[in-house]
């Protein structure tokens, strides 16, 4: 498949961009670029290769959850701008 610059125009129409010329030139032949590696890939044989759902092997990478002692309130809140009684106070933002 070869793309155009009409399909770049439409392509852009779609994704609501608006494009100069010399960027729809650039964009028809960056699209031709990897739909040609495509299709080079599509030259490989994988007759017998298993589909790849994931390439990592082991099951979790996170740490275990540990319990710590909160912040009391006067260290959380001595930054705040702010502050009545224990809460931060912000400005009204709901009409």
């Amino acid at each position: 498949m070869k793309v155009t610059i009409e399909t770049v125009e439409r392509i852009a129409k779609l994704a609501r961009l608006s494009l100069r010329d010399d960027e729809k030139e650039k964009f028809t032949e960056q699209f031709n670029t990897i739909l040609s590696y495509i299709d080079k890939l599509n030259e490989l044989d994988t007759e017998g290769v298993e589909p790849l759902a994931q390439l990592v092997t082991h099951a979790n990478a996170l740490r275990t959850d540990e319990t710590k002692p909160c912040l009391p309130v006067e260290e959380a809140l001595k930054n705040a701008p702010s502050r009545t009684e224990n809460f931060i106070k912000v400005p009204k933002v709901i009409g």
